[in-house]
């Protein structure tokens, strides 16, 4: 049994066994940043339907839908703020808003993540949840795969730190592009990532897969990823790593300011205090 206030205070991580559930990237924000405040970075609106497609639904309409389910406007959120006192640009997909499918929108958040990033001189921490790219916007959303690169790159020229962490599941066009371009890849644990899922392997090859193929673990001994870091650690290993690749001090945990000495009581009243004390005891023996 599971109580839903000890679950999101664990950052909808399982108290039992671990099993890292999903977690939208407004909650993620607030377990990461200093004190839950972060300042949202504007992204500039697409054109809404391109396409005019149509599936068993209009797009407009699932993209209402979606809206409505998630209380977002779409599939990724950028935020600025500061995590233990360092200052960073982060990014992050959410999985239930349409698969968290890379469309326009996502490739002109990151773009904006990248530039707000180089201007105000933070490292980008991403955080990739995607089924890959969104059908209905056809090529123009596989055309978010160079414009997500030429903006990592925008980081790299700027001697930026481009930070990703991988979450369950990050698939397909967004493996293929920004997802796998950081510099340091974290993963969460026993997080599918991969381009083709595995049933889609299994069913071309007609061969069984290794056990836990393409899942965080699988892909570590590969020399895939360079840490499997559970969500309620991931905090402090970002702030280690930031502060390292930015040749910031390490940080100080509970840095409270120093006592004001002017402020400080008087110790002669306390000394004379303890003289009283000392005297009414050699008299009373």
């Amino acid at each position: 049994m599971l109580f839903h206030r000890e679950l999101s205070d664990n950052q909808m991580v399982c108290t039992n066994c671990g099993h890292h559930m999903h977690i939208t990237p407004r909650a993620r924000f607030e377990a990461l940043f200093d004190g839950g405040v972060f300042t949202e970075v504007d992204v500039p609106e697409p054109i809404t339907d391109p396409l005019k497609f149509k599936d068993q639904k209009k797009y407009p309409d699932r993209m209402k839908a979606a809206q409505k389910k998630t209380g977002e406007e779409e599939a990724m959120l950028v935020a600025a703020g500061e995590i233990g006192r360092t200052p960073i640009v982060a990014a992050a997909q959410d999985f239930s808003f349409m698969g968290g499918s890379m469309g326009m929108y996502v490739g002109n958040a990151i773009i904006a993540a990248a530039e707000e990033a180089v201007k105000l001189h933070r490292p980008l921490v991403l955080f990739s949840a995607a089924g890959g790219a969104r059908m209905q916007e056809g090529i123009l959303s596989l055309m978010q795969m160079p414009r997500t690169t030429v903006a990592v790159q925008m980081l790299k020229e700027a001697g930026l730190p481009y930070i990703v962490v991988l979450t369950h599941p990050t698939t397909g066009g967004v493996t293929a592009s920004y997802a796998m371009l950081g510099d340091v890849h974290i993963s969460e644990p026993n997080a599918l990532i991969c381009f083709a899922g595995p049933r889609v392997i299994e069913q071309t090859i007609r061969e069984k897969l290794p056990e836990g193929f393409q899942r965080a673990e699988y892909l570590l001994d590969h020399g895939m990823l360079d840490r499997v870091t559970p969500r309620t650690e991931l905090r402090d290993e970002l702030i280690t790593i930031t502060r390292m690749m930015m040749g910031l001090p390490p940080q100080i945990v509970g840095d409270l300011p120093a006592p004001d000495e002017a402020a400080a009581p008087d110790p002669a009243p306390v000394e004379a205090a303890s003289e009283a004390v000392e005297e009414t005891a050699q008299t009373s023996s």
